[in-house]
This record gives structure tokens, sequence and C-alpha cells, in this order.
């Protein structure tokens, strides 16, 4: 073999070696990222009030549709109201919002889901017949007509949302408590005479709830983007409420005033990215193998 020859095999296999610094960066940088997203726009939406000096309802017509200055820097919309102002405040019922979904629909889909495999037989067929069927439904149109028949409000958009929201959470939680059912650990749970609730409570939902961790956060999201939505077709808040999707429909049709709608797009945008940064960071967390890399 020539020198040539080697050296190239050399190289076909040499390895980098990679600082412990870079390795945490290439596993943990995005999560962290998503993280620093999500945790800013939570301080945002406890300090709002000592963020800015003007109200959110706060009318000035003669101020109507200024664009971004030092007076106003996020500019004025129809109504000369603070853009700025509206975004701060928009982000508490949009992030609550998507707390409050996500959050109730993974509680009673997870408890549904794992009464379903623990129940077997009839009972478990009809629980997730009925599963399937909401499933059928695309989530945005059946929320769309559940909240068009409640009426506008936020609390009827999230009673909407909740009726769709929970069965991904049943499906899954189903599955997981399939695979750990049948542990020897629950076997001999059962062996001993612990009750079925027990058992099901405090060893097969703990031992299977890392998915649904990365679910629930890879979720929130979604849920936000979905009441945004939702606000934006005029079936979530009600006027003048601040809140991002509705901002993003008063102004969809001023063109040149781009910034009343543009920064409350971002807004949502920013949030959607951080979630889903931190969900995929939170999935590479919980996965052994990725651990091993």
């Amino acid at each position: 073999m020539t020198a040539f020859d080697q050296a190239s095999a050399a190289l076909a296999t040499f390895t980098p070696v990679r600082s412990k610094g870079q390795r945490w960066r290439r596993r943990y940088g995005i999560a962290t990222l998503g993280a620093t997203i999500i945790l800013a726009w939570l301080l945002i939406a406890l300090a709002c009030p000592y963020l800015t000096s003007y109200s959110p309802d706060a009318v000035d017509v003669s101020l109507r549709l200024r664009p971004p200055s030092a007076m106003h820097w996020l500019g004025t919309d129809e109504l000369g109201r603070d853009v700025l102002t509206r975004l701060l405040y928009g982000s508490r019922i949009s992030l609550v919002t998507g707390f409050a979904v996500v959050i109730l629909g993974a509680a009673f889909g997870t408890l549904v889901g794992g009464i379903a495999a623990f129940m077997r037989g009839r009972g478990e067929e009809l629980i997730m017949r009925l599963t399937d069927l909401v499933l059928c439904f695309p989530p945005i149109i059946l929320a769309l007509a559940i909240a068009a028949a409640l009426g506008i409000g936020t609390m009827n958009t999230i009673i909407a949302m909740l009726v769709v929201w929970w069965p991904k959470f049943a499906r899954l939680a189903h599955s997981l408590v399939l695979v750990q059912r049948s542990q020897e650990y629950v076997e001999a749970a059962v062996v001993i005479g612990l009750k079925p609730m027990r058992i099901l409570a405090r060893h097969i939902i703990p031992n299977a709830v890392g998915p649904l961790i990365v679910l629930v956060t890879l979720d929130l999201g979604n849920a936000i983007i979905t009441f945004a939505g939702l606000s934006f077709l005029g079936l979530g808040v009600v006027p003048p409420t601040p809140e991002w999707g509705s901002m993003v429909a008063e102004g969809r049709e001023l063109v040149e005033q781009w910034w009343v709608a543009a920064f409350p797009g971002f807004a949502i945008l920013s949030v959607v990215l951080g979630f889903n940064f931190l969900g995929d960071g939170v999935r590479d967390w919980l996965d052994p193998k990725a651990r091993q890399r």
C-alpha cells in the first residue's frame, strides 16, 4: 500500500474530536434557544404593565395608522391604539390559553386512554372507538364548528379546543399503557392485591410519561396557533381584547400599513418555533439512544 493510500484510509476512518461544550451545543443548543424564547415571552406576559406606558384599549383616532416611531415603536392600528402595547398584553391570553388547553387536554386524555387500556373488553373498545370518531375530523374544522355553536368568547373557544384536543393524548396513553401492562412489575403489583387505579396512577403512568411530556411540549405551539386561527376568524376573544390572532385579522387588509398585522404574526411565529425547538430537545433528552451519541 502506498503512502497516499495509507493517508486516504486514515482520513476515511478519522473521527473529529469534539469538546464537551461542542457536544452540549450540538445536543441541546436548539432546545436552549427554544426555552429562552418561551421564558422571555413568559416574563413579558408577567411584566407587560411595566414595559409600556399605554393602555391596550386606549383609543386615539388622531393617531390612527401611524408607522413605527420613537413614540410608538411598532406603530398604531386603525383606532390609534399602540400595537406594541396590545402585542405585549396579547401574550397573556395566547400563552394562558395554550397552556390551559394542552394541560387539561393531556390530563383528561391520559386518564381516559390509561383507563381504557387497563379495562380491556367492551369498555376499552367503546372508549377507543369514541376517540377514533373525534380524530376523524380535522381539529381546526371541528373546533371551528363547536366554537361557532357556543358563541364568541375566550372560555367557549377553550372548551371547543378541549373537545378536539384530548383524543391524541388518549390514543398515545392507551398504546403506552398497553406496553407497560405486560411488564413484570405490573403483574407483581396485581398479585400482591393492589387496586387497578393505584397501579395505573402510581406505577404505569409514571413509567410511560416520557412520550406524553414530549407531546405536551410540542403541542403547546399548536394550541396557540389554533387559538389564534379561531380568533382570526372572529370566534376567539371578544373585541377589543388584545389577542394576536385578532390583531392579525384587523390588519389583513391594510397592505400599506404592514406593521398592524406583521408584528403579531412574528410573535405567533416566535412562540411556535420556541415550543417546537424545546419539544425536539426534550425528545432527544428523554431518548437514551440520542444521549449516547
